[in-house]
């Protein structure tokens, strides 16, 4: 346990101490949620598009599976542990570069990387084969909005590796009752969609 704690803190000293300006202002814009709210509202406009009344349920879905992985990390797992974040362990956060401040007290797991890989893993599942592209952007966004995290010390590794995990879990079973629940109701539109 201790060789692992070792790791986890030589991975975020390591990516925090490795910082530009520019690099700075990218890590900030991905971290920031009110950046997220403008994107997450095109996407359900995109979704109503092309899925038409079947949005009615894979958005109500999908937002279920964000607020539950969301309050599962901040409100059981992060009281729960009580693991001090980064920018407030006394022992480490004296030598880190705080660009964007440092957050609530508790880290374990990281809700950013969570709600993160609720989006990227519930769209990559209900998303017909030929997004690819598009599944590969909202990976993307993911792994940097995690990475982001431990650049900014606000999570060690471990708080964004659990944190994409749980949303994983959550985005599992969102996308399976929307696949179930779509084909009981539509049949004939969700064989068209796949």
């Amino acid at each position: 346990m201790e060789q692992l704690q070792a790791l986890d803190r030589w991975l975020l000293v390591a990516a925090n101490s490795h910082r530009t300006p520019l690099l700075d202002k990218w890590m900030v814009f991905f971290t920031e949620r009110f950046v997220w709210f403008p994107a997450y509202f095109l996407l359900i406009v995109v979704l109503g598009y092309y899925y038409g009344r079947r949005v009615r349920l894979l958005v109500p879905l999908l937002l279920l599976s964000v607020g539950l992985a969301d309050a599962i990390s901040s409100r059981f797992f992060k009281p729960y542990f009580g693991r001090l974040r980064p920018c407030h362990n006394p022992d480490l956060s004296a030598t880190l570069n705080l660009v964007n401040g440092c957050g609530g007290q508790f880290g374990f797991i990281s809700s950013h990387a969570a709600n993160a890989f609720v989006l990227a893993v519930f769209m990559a599942l209900v998303l017909p084969r030929r997004f690819r592209v598009a599944k590969g952007l909202l990976f993307a966004w993911a792994v940097a909005v995690s990475y982001s995290r431990i650049y900014l010390a606000a999570h060690y590794t471990s708080d964004v590796l659990a944190g994409a995990l749980l949303g994983t879990l959550t985005a599992w079973a969102g996308a399976t009752a929307y696949q179930h629940l779509a084909a009981r109701f539509w049949p004939r539109e969700a064989e068209l969609a796949g």
